[in-house]
Protein backbone atom coordinates (compact mmCIF):
# COMPACT_ATOMS: atom_id res chain seq x y z
CA UNK A 1 0.00 0.00 0.00
CA UNK A 2 3.03 2.46 0.62
CA UNK A 3 4.56 1.16 -2.10
CA UNK A 4 1.51 2.45 -4.33
CA UNK A 5 0.70 5.52 -2.70
CA UNK A 6 4.41 6.65 -3.51
CA UNK A 7 4.48 6.29 -6.69
CA UNK A 8 1.22 7.33 -7.67
CA UNK A 9 2.71 10.89 -5.52
CA UNK A 10 6.11 10.93 -7.91
CA UNK A 11 4.13 9.78 -10.99
CA UNK A 12 1.58 12.58 -10.90
CA UNK A 13 4.40 15.43 -10.35
CA UNK A 14 6.68 13.84 -13.35
CA UNK A 15 6.02 16.91 -15.66
CA UNK A 16 6.96 19.56 -13.15
CA UNK A 17 11.14 21.29 -14.57
CA UNK A 18 11.66 22.96 -11.85
CA UNK A 19 9.56 24.05 -8.25
CA UNK A 20 10.97 25.21 -5.41
CA UNK A 21 8.70 26.95 -2.39
CA UNK A 22 10.22 29.67 0.57
CA UNK A 23 9.11 29.62 3.29
CA UNK A 24 7.66 32.84 4.71
CA UNK A 25 8.41 33.61 8.33
CA UNK A 26 5.29 34.69 10.71
CA UNK A 27 4.36 37.55 8.14
CA UNK A 28 5.11 38.31 4.77
CA UNK A 29 6.78 42.08 4.55
CA UNK A 30 5.92 44.46 1.56
CA UNK A 31 9.51 45.04 1.05
CA UNK A 32 10.39 41.38 1.37
CA UNK A 33 11.20 39.75 -2.48
CA UNK A 34 10.62 36.18 -2.83
CA UNK A 35 13.36 34.93 -5.33
CA UNK A 36 13.98 32.18 -7.44
CA UNK A 37 17.24 31.06 -9.63
CA UNK A 38 15.89 29.09 -12.77
CA UNK A 39 17.97 27.16 -15.57
CA UNK A 40 15.70 26.40 -17.96
CA UNK A 41 16.41 22.99 -20.11
CA UNK A 42 16.35 24.40 -23.62
CA UNK A 43 15.37 26.72 -25.53
CA UNK A 44 13.02 25.15 -28.39
CA UNK A 45 9.99 23.96 -25.98
CA UNK A 46 7.08 26.17 -24.24
CA UNK A 47 6.44 26.27 -20.88
CA UNK A 48 3.74 27.20 -18.40
CA UNK A 49 4.56 29.25 -15.14
CA UNK A 50 2.89 29.00 -11.87
CA UNK A 51 3.42 30.77 -8.73
CA UNK A 52 2.70 28.76 -5.49
CA UNK A 53 0.85 29.72 -2.77
CA UNK A 54 0.31 28.06 1.07
CA UNK A 55 -1.63 29.99 3.44
CA UNK A 56 -3.89 29.10 6.49
CA UNK A 57 -6.97 30.64 7.66
CA UNK A 58 -5.05 33.76 9.44
CA UNK A 59 -5.22 34.92 5.43
CA UNK A 60 -8.41 36.95 5.96
CA UNK A 61 -8.57 38.59 2.21
CA UNK A 62 -10.56 37.12 -0.86
CA UNK A 63 -7.88 37.90 -3.53
CA UNK A 64 -4.31 38.93 -3.31
CA UNK A 65 -2.24 41.17 -5.23
CA UNK A 66 1.57 40.32 -6.52
CA UNK A 67 4.27 41.78 -8.41
CA UNK A 68 6.00 39.11 -10.50
CA UNK A 69 9.06 40.12 -11.70
CA UNK A 70 11.19 38.01 -14.77
CA UNK A 71 14.65 38.72 -15.35
CA UNK A 72 16.46 37.26 -18.32
CA UNK A 73 20.08 36.35 -18.27
CA UNK A 74 21.39 39.37 -21.20
CA UNK A 75 19.27 41.98 -18.58
CA UNK A 76 15.66 42.46 -20.09
CA UNK A 77 12.92 42.53 -17.07
CA UNK A 78 9.25 41.96 -17.50
CA UNK A 79 7.26 43.06 -14.46
CA UNK A 80 3.87 42.13 -13.94
CA UNK A 81 0.92 42.99 -11.09
CA UNK A 82 -0.90 40.14 -11.11
CA UNK A 83 -4.72 39.55 -9.15
CA UNK A 84 -5.63 36.17 -7.91
CA UNK A 85 -8.56 35.03 -5.74
CA UNK A 86 -8.41 33.24 -3.31
CA UNK A 87 -11.68 32.76 -1.35
CA UNK A 88 -15.33 32.17 -2.17
CA UNK A 89 -18.16 35.03 -2.35
CA UNK A 90 -18.85 32.94 1.32
CA UNK A 91 -15.39 33.64 2.42
CA UNK A 92 -14.75 29.95 2.23
CA UNK A 93 -10.56 29.63 1.70
CA UNK A 94 -9.73 28.48 -1.98
CA UNK A 95 -7.43 25.94 -3.14
CA UNK A 96 -6.00 22.16 -2.17
CA UNK A 97 -5.70 20.68 1.38
CA UNK A 98 -7.73 19.39 4.19
CA UNK A 99 -5.88 20.70 6.87
CA UNK A 100 -6.21 24.49 7.85
CA UNK A 101 -3.41 24.69 5.23
CA UNK A 102 -4.26 25.23 1.82
CA UNK A 103 -2.35 25.18 -1.35
CA UNK A 104 -2.72 27.29 -4.66
CA UNK A 105 -1.32 26.63 -7.87
CA UNK A 106 -1.84 29.83 -9.59
CA UNK A 107 -0.89 31.03 -13.82
CA UNK A 108 1.52 32.83 -13.89
CA UNK A 109 2.26 32.66 -17.74
CA UNK A 110 1.24 30.54 -20.71
CA UNK A 111 3.45 29.15 -23.12
CA UNK A 112 7.09 30.81 -22.80
CA UNK A 113 10.20 29.59 -24.55
CA UNK A 114 13.47 30.47 -22.98
CA UNK A 115 15.31 31.53 -25.35
CA UNK A 116 18.39 33.32 -23.94
CA UNK A 117 20.95 30.80 -22.41
CA UNK A 118 21.62 31.25 -18.88
CA UNK A 119 20.10 32.01 -15.31
CA UNK A 120 16.51 33.52 -14.70
CA UNK A 121 15.65 35.22 -11.89
CA UNK A 122 11.82 35.35 -10.74
CA UNK A 123 10.88 37.90 -8.03
CA UNK A 124 7.69 37.82 -6.18
CA UNK A 125 6.12 40.28 -3.62
CA UNK A 126 3.02 41.06 -2.09
CA UNK A 127 1.25 44.38 -3.13
CA UNK A 128 -1.95 44.01 -0.87
CA UNK A 129 -4.53 46.87 0.66
CA UNK A 130 -6.83 47.29 2.72
CA UNK A 131 -10.07 48.69 0.88
CA UNK A 132 -9.99 52.16 0.60
CA UNK A 133 -6.33 52.63 2.19
CA UNK A 134 -3.65 54.09 0.22
CA UNK A 135 -0.50 52.78 2.01
CA UNK A 136 -0.55 49.05 1.16
CA UNK A 137 -0.54 45.97 3.84
CA UNK A 138 3.16 46.46 5.45
CA UNK A 139 2.98 42.90 6.95
CA UNK A 140 0.65 40.35 4.88
CA UNK A 141 -0.64 37.29 7.80
CA UNK A 142 -1.48 33.94 7.03
CA UNK A 143 0.79 33.15 3.53
CA UNK A 144 3.08 30.29 4.96
CA UNK A 145 5.36 29.73 1.46
CA UNK A 146 5.46 30.87 -1.64
CA UNK A 147 6.41 28.79 -4.80
CA UNK A 148 7.12 29.08 -8.17
CA UNK A 149 6.75 25.99 -11.16
CA UNK A 150 7.46 25.79 -14.03
CA UNK A 151 5.80 22.97 -16.46
CA UNK A 152 6.18 21.63 -20.25
CA UNK A 153 2.61 22.62 -22.06
CA UNK A 154 0.64 20.13 -23.18
CA UNK A 155 0.93 19.08 -27.10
Amino acid sequence: MLLTTVILVFSCDSKQIFDEYKSVPNQWNKDSLISFTVTPPDSTNLYNLFINIRNTNAYKFNNLFLIAEMNFPNGKTITDTLEYQMAKPNGELMGEGFTDIKENKLWYKEGVRFDEIGDYSITIQHAMRNNGEVNGVDNLQGITDVGFRIEPTKN
